[in-house]
């Protein structure tokens, strides 16, 4: 009886490292977490209730009141058309956290499945998904997703395809890695010793306990996301004009730089914020979901 019990608790996964009520606890002890989550609440509540926010719709020509600085009347200015740019700034959050949360969902999911199936079935399936990813990864990130939207045309959906594609490897590298570390775990040697399916197994056992290094990853992603949609509207590859995107903001605004450095300087610092509180929740995720590397990262 003694020995039978044992061996189910050696076969019971271990308990998560860390709950969600940590990781609230971590932010809020830390000031720059905390600022980080402010940051990202007013994005978010930016890119929902724009509308009701903007004091302008965004694209109210007036071209009276082109390229005025800032003023009681346009907080951060006014473009070569007259539009508000605080306006425009407040609704382009939307666009900029939807390509952003669609294209790392594309790459979650599709990246995640892969490199959980890679890693728990070994042999010639791992070979042949790694030897893919690789040859994914010898692109760099923005030329890959500038030839996927030369392909597929410009447009806000060809980004968010575009960019959920190219970061798809990094998904499928960071879940084939935690799932060869618990792959020969003992609760997962038990379930498939009870004769438990190998999907059955990925879903219960496996991918419970590859979470965090994922949910960091899905953090960073995030901003990385940003960056890149900014990159191709930039280019004229992402959003199309008339839509507000922050990457299209800093494209119109290359030629008034030397009179209008308001058009570049909002959305610029727009992008600058929004990313670096996704890589600062990030750093905390990773400290509250991985104890065991914080010494070794400082």
């Amino acid at each position: 009886m003694t020995s039978h019990a044992a061996a189910i608790v050696d076969a019971a996964p271990p308990a998560p490292v860390s709950g969600w009520r940590q990781v609230l606890d971590a932010i809020v002890r830390r000031p720059v977490a905390l600022v980080s989550a402010a940051v990202l609440l007013v994005v978010v509540l930016a890119a929902v209730a724009g509308p009701l926010i903007a004091p302008y719709p965004a694209n109210a020509v007036d071209l009276s009141r082109a390229l005025q600085p800032p003023s009681g009347a346009h907080w951060f200015g006014t473009d070569e058309l007259g539009r508000d740019v605080l306006s425009r700034v407040v609704l382009a959050a939307r666009v900029s956290m939807l390509v952003s949360v669609v294209s790392v969902t594309i790459a979650f999911v599709v990246g995640v499945t892969l490199g959980l199936v890679a890693g728990y079935a070994g042999g010639w399936a791992d070979t042949l998904a790694m030897r893919a990813v690789d040859v994914m990864f010898a692109f760099p990130v923005l030329l890959l997703a500038l030839s996927i939207v030369a392909i597929l045309g410009p447009g806000l959906t060809t980004a968010m395809i575009a960019i959920g594609v190219v970061y798809t490897p990094i998904f499928a590298r960071v879940a084939r890695a935690s799932t060869l570390s618990v792959r020969e775990e003992s609760y997962v040697r038990a379930a498939r010793g009870m004769g438990a399916r190998p999907l059955g197994i990925i879903a219960r056992h496996v991918l419970p306990n590859v979470a965090a290094p994922l949910i960091v990853q899905t953090s960073l992603s995030l901003a990385f996301a940003i960056l890149s949609e900014a990159a191709l509207s930039f280019l004229g590859l992402g959003v199309q004009p008339p839509e507000p995107s922050w990457g299209r903001m800093l494209f119109d605004a290359r030629g008034y730089l030397d009179q209008a450095w308001w058009m570049a300087v909002f959305p610029g610092l727009a992008v600058f914020v929004t990313v670096l509180a996704f890589n600062l929740i990030g750093d905390t995720l990773r400290d509250v979901l991985d104890p065991s590397g914080r010494e070794a990262r400082r």
